[in-house]
């Protein structure tokens, strides 16, 4: 039988003073049964980060042709694909391809700056690709934080991002890499 994924609630508040966005949202998170709380949490933190009332997570690792996150114009346009991870290069190639802007939060302590060694050469060529790299330490604090039922404020300035959950608080700082 194979293994369902878990539901996971959130209200995130949003003051991202970067881009002038305050918004608050009720968010539902489905974990695939293969992925960690830190991944889906970076997912949350990538919402944060581009949150929009036309951002929407998609199935993700269920789906091999659809980003984690993703936003489409009025008239059908992919404007944004989002992924979080290593992704691999033809992935990337496609995405670029298919979107406006394609943004990258790879993150993991050993595997994120040999990921982007092995792939900036091959990627240098997309100008609608952004590629960040979340500091490890932050990210595994970030895992800590997931709940069932969550309520986050995600505050945006001069990009710093501090989320918060009641009295934990967590400040992450991403590395521009392209």
């Amino acid at each position: 039988m194979a293994l369902k994924a878990t539901i996971f609630k959130a209200h995130l508040q949003i003051a991202d003073m970067d881009r002038d966005y305050y918004d608050s949202h009720q968010l539902t998170l489905a974990r695939h049964p293969s992925e960690t709380d830190e991944r889906m949490m970076v997912r949350l933190l990538a919402f944060a980060l581009n949150a929009s009332e036309r951002l929407e997570f998609t199935r993700g690792l269920s789906s091999d042709d659809e980003a984690d996150l993703w936003q489409w114009s009025l008239g059908g346009e992919l404007e944004s694909w989002i992924e979080v991870g290593l992704p691999s290069e033809e992935r990337i190639r496609k995405a670029c391809a298919r979107a406006g802007q394609v943004l990258v939060y790879s993150y993991g302590r050993r595997t994120a700056p040999v990921w982007w060694q092995k792939a900036a050469g091959a990627l240098a060529r997309f100008d609608n690709l952004r590629v960040l790299l979340l500091p490890a330490d932050a990210c595994e604090a970030l895992a800590a934080l997931a709940d069932r039922n969550m309520e986050l404020q995600a505050t945006i300035q001069d990009g710093h991002i501090w989320m918060n959950a009641g009295a934990e608080s967590v400040e992450i700082i991403p590395e521009t890499l392209k």
